[in-house]
């Protein structure tokens, strides 16, 4: 006879809750930025476009291993985690944003980084998927070029998966009506992200992406976000204003 317990179901259970903590963990940062869920499943659906292509790629396919691809399918929607610690006055605010401001912005790179940090230090737990989650909080906003933040990084210094979060991030953003803009048409986002091959982007991430721009519309228009997203985001603009008005 052949039967499983209950309890041989709970690393299972246990999983897959975790992976939904995750998630609404990342839709809660992207939340206080007025984004969407939708947003979280177009990156992570780019990504795993960018790495399927890449992995045939001399360069990478060492790296992109089955268990490198089910870390960054798990953690890849929690880049912007720091952002949680980033007063609404200047997440949301529609101008450009003042230099003190804007330094206070860039720190959610380390402000998520050390969060990670320090829950590590504090459940005594490491793990691979620990690593790249921190490479990520960390690294996002770095440009091949070097001229990224928050540490100035440059070409393969930056973690592969920022280098793939990075590309798939700025397209969507290019493309995404904000409240407070429209957004671009995916064929304008793929001008934007060529003109930036080998200065904001690793060339051969981009290289992928071109053999895939239909692809990348496709998941665009597929997780679009819809008109209730758009008026979610409007209310949570307008309370978080409101709110800060009053203090």
């Amino acid at each position: 006879m052949n039967s499983q317990s209950p309890a041989g179901d709970a690393p299972t259970a246990a999983l897959q809750a975790q992976q939904v903590a995750l998630f609404a963990v990342a839709t809660l940062a992207e939340l206080r930025e007025s984004d969407t869920e939708s947003h979280l499943l177009r990156v992570r659906h780019y990504v795993c476009l960018l790495t399927e292509k890449l992995r045939s790629h001399p360069a990478f396919a060492a790296q992109l291993t089955p268990d490198y691809l089910d870390a960054l399918c798990t953690v890849a929607s929690l880049y912007d985690l720091g952002t949680v610690a980033i007063p609404d006055r200047i997440l949301l605010k529609p101008g450009r944003l003042l230099p003190d401001e804007l330094a206070i912005m860039k720190s959610h790179t380390k402000l998520g980084h050390d969060a990670i940090v320090r829950a590590e230090k504090t459940l005594g737990i490491t793990s691979p998927v620990l690593t790249m989650l921190k490479e990520l909080t960390l690294c996002h906003h770095e440009k091949w070029n070097g001229k990224g933040y928050p540490n100035g990084l440059s070409e393969t210094l930056i973690p592969l998966s920022a280098r793939l979060v990075a590309l798939a991030d700025v397209y969507d953003a290019l493309i995404s009506n904000k409240v407070y803009r429209q957004g671009i048409t995916p064929d304008a986002a793929v001008s934007v992200i060529f003109s930036e091959r080998g200065e904001h982007f690793d060339p051969d991430v981009v290289d992928a992406f071109m053999e895939l721009t239909v692809e990348f519309a496709e998941v665009a228009k597929r997780f679009a976000d819809t008109e209730q997203d758009m008026q979610n985001k409007i209310d949570y603009m307008a309370n978080a204003i409101a709110e800060t008005a009053e203090l």
